[in-house]
């Protein structure tokens, strides 16, 4: 496996959940920045004793309600 996809969804109060399509990876964050580093803090502990993927994918789901009147 070279590449893992996490969706990740904004939460009301600004910060983000991630979570892997393919493996039980799970994490979140206050900040973006503090999101890319908790994803790889986490896919490096989830693969401890085997080989990393060389690339994390992180897809963005953003749902907005648009008032048309």
């Amino acid at each position: 496996m070279s590449e893992l996809v996490f969706e990740v969804l904004q939460e009301a109060d600004g910060g983000y959940c991630a979570e892997c399509l393919t493996e039980s990876i799970f994490t979140q964050a206050d900040s973006w920045e503090e999101l890319r580093r908790n994803v790889i803090e986490a896919v490096n502990a989830f693969y401890y004793d085997k080989s990393v993927p060389t690339s994390v994918r992180l897809h963005l789901v953003r749902d907005e309600v648009l008032s048309v009147a």
